[in-house]
């Protein structure tokens, strides 16, 4: 009886560590997700200040061209 009651504990505690394990994985298959879309929308945010300032520098370039021949 007693080791009937033994390899019930030691089946239920081992498939209790699988578990734990799985969501573990799954939590940073998650988090791996989170952290590629965090870098994308980086690049994406970066693409766009480096799209602005160019525009900004070239209105600053034609504004002076213009004031030149004033």
């Amino acid at each position: 009886m007693k080791t009937l009651l033994v390899v019930v504990a030691v089946t239920t505690l081992t498939a209790c560590g699988a578990e734990v394990a799985t969501t573990a994985a799954t939590g940073a298959a998650i988090k791996k997700q989170e952290v590629e879309s965090g870098q994308q929308t980086k690049e994406r945010v970066q693409k766009k200040l480096d799209e602005a300032a160019a525009a900004a520098a070239a209105r600053q370039q034609t504004e002076q061209q213009a004031d030149s021949y004033k």
